[in-house]
Formats: structure tokens, sequence, C-alpha cells
């Protein structure tokens, strides 16, 4: 197969909000604010678009991806704190894992009229959730979420997660794919029939077909379709959105901005944030070309048109 075609761009970033402690996990919300996780707050935030902020609750550990579920409410995946805040020259960043501060991973609902928390699932098929990354909802009532795990390096360790399904009500979750390799982002394609997740360290984006709700297609030994697209060089692989052509959509670490995939894997597009630790992106505005995107190394969210209008999402 040849070599996808690469363009990049340096878009015009209109800074919404600064002086977030790590944001993660933008949503559009249909008042013209943005919700986003504060994952060294630690709490769940509204931007407003005048850039002033309220937090709707407060989340100890470490929220993560977010969606709004069907209910209303807003469902986050939680790390546990997996990661130590560290400042260098007033930059924040992702450091070493730290048992003494780590709660366990757990999947929450966050009711947005009182700010009440609670843990819908610590647990997936008897195993502890170790640091649930982020999750799409599919609009049969349940969500998809990648657990990114543990990377211990003091003691040597890394854990090989999955992909897992559970339903919003709480009625069941089960592990769909595994293992995986410190899986990240996670959407799905318009029509809803293929899952697609990014796995950060080996900057890779897999594919696999849905054939119902909480179910995969799993692939052909040395089938190569089942990676969309491998990340050249060093790049880092965080969350992730899907647009209305099925463009997925990938926040990239180290050269930071967000990298595009055409659905077919031949193209791919760069759009440059100049913020190393680019974390998210969704879409807004009334014809949904507003990319937000979640800096998180300077602790800013900023906006900049997109090409094609983004994908409404379930229950957005």
């Amino acid at each position: 197969m040849p070599a996808p075609v690469v363009r990049e761009f340096t878009p015009e970033l209109t800074e919404i909000a600064q002086e977030l402690r790590f944001p993660e996990g933008p949503i559009a919300m249909p008042d013209g604010s943005v919700v986003v996780v504060e994952m060294f707050g630690p709490r769940l935030t509204r931007i407003h678009p005048d850039g002033s902020t309220d937090t709707i609750a407060e989340i100890p550990g470490g929220p993560n991806g977010a969606a709004v579920g069907p209910d209303g409410a807003i469902y986050i995946c939680n790390n546990g704190g997996v990661f130590t805040p560290i400042d260098l020259g007033g930059m924040l960043f992702p450091g070493p894992f730290d048992p003494d501060r780590y709660l366990g991973g757990s999947i929450q609902r966050v009711d947005v009229h009182d700010g009440t928390v609670s843990d819908l699932y610590t647990e997936c098929d008897g195993h502890a959730l170790r640091g649930p990354n982020d999750l799409v909802m599919d609009g049969h009532g349940g969500f998809w979420f990648t657990d990114h795990g543990i990377r211990d390096t003091l003691n040597r360790r890394a854990d090989l997660s999955g992909i897992s399904y559970g339903h919003a009500d709480g009625s069941g979750i089960s592990e769909v794919v595994y293992p995986t390799d410190s899986p990240n982002g996670i959407g799905l394609s318009p029509d809803t029939d293929t899952l697609y997740w990014a796995e950060t360290h080996n900057g890779r984006v897999h594919q696999r077909t849905i054939t119902q709700p909480g179910e995969v297609l799993a692939p052909a030994p040395l089938d190569l379709s089942a990676v969309l697209y491998g990340f050249p060089g060093y790049q880092l692989l965080d969350s992730l959105a899907v647009d209305s052509e099925g463009w997925i959509c990938v926040a990239t670490l180290v050269n930071g901005g967000i990298t595009a995939i055409s659905p077919d894997g031949t193209e791919v597009e760069f759009y440059e944030t100049g913020d190393p630790i680019t974390t998210n992106i969704c879409f807004g505005g009334d014809d949904l070309r507003t990319a937000y995107v979640t800096l998180a190394s300077s602790g800013r969210l900023v906006s900049f048109r997109w090409p094609r209008p983004g994908l409404r999402l379930a229950h957005q």
C-alpha cells in the first residue's frame, strides 16, 4: 500500500479559556458552553463563551474522558489518579504513577444539576478497572470505553488492558477486546458500524467492525486492516473524535496537534496547535464546524474552524 498523502496546517486558534488544570474530555453543549474535565483539578468544569468557568462537580482521582449520556447526565472515565502532576517551566505534564495517590479506576455518573457524583462501575468481568481513559456513547443505551491501564515505571510494570462496553443504566459491563496496549481515545464511524481506538505509546489507530451493541468482529490472523494507521517517528496518541465524513481526528502528543485520518487511511491532515500535550477535540457550533481542542500542558481551551462538519454524537 502506498504511503498516505500528508498535508500540514497551522490554523488560527481562538483562545476561549486559560489557567485550567490539565483539561481533557471536551463536550460542546447546546447553550454554547463547553464542559471539560480538569484531570489535575480534579473537577468537572463548564466553560462559558466569554471564558468564565463554573465547577459542576469536584471529581477526586483523575477525571479523563467525558460524554453526555441518554439521561442527560455526564459520564466520566476516572483513571483514579494514575498520573502525578509535574510542572516544567509553567507547563503541566502527566508524571509517573504514585501508588499513594491512586484511588482506583471507575466509570462515574455526574448529575449536572446538583453535582452529585456516583460510581457506576469499578470492575469489569471480575477485574478492577485500572485507568479508564475515554468513552463514547453508542445511542443504544450503552458506551464503549478504553482502560489505559497503569505504567508503573518505578517497579518496571505496565498493564495490558482492553476495550469494554457498559450499559449506562448500570445493568452490566463486559470486556470486548483484549489485550490492547495503553488504549486511549475511542470513537465510532458515522454509521456506528466501526469502532476506532488509539493506542498511546505505539502510535497506532485500530479499527473493528461492530456486529451489534457491545460486540465486534475479531480480525483474522495477520489482518493488516485491523490497524487503520500507524504514526511515523516518535508521536504519542491521546483522545479522538470522528467528523461527519468519517475522518478520525486524533489528539497527537509530542509534536502537538490534531491528526485527521481519512476513513480508508489514504489521506492524513495535521493541524498544529503549539502545545505538546494536545489531549482532545470535540465539535460544536450551529454547523458543527467549530473544533474545540484542549491544550493540557498550557491549560487552555481553544477553537478553530474545521474543514468539514463534525459528527453529532449520540445524546448531544
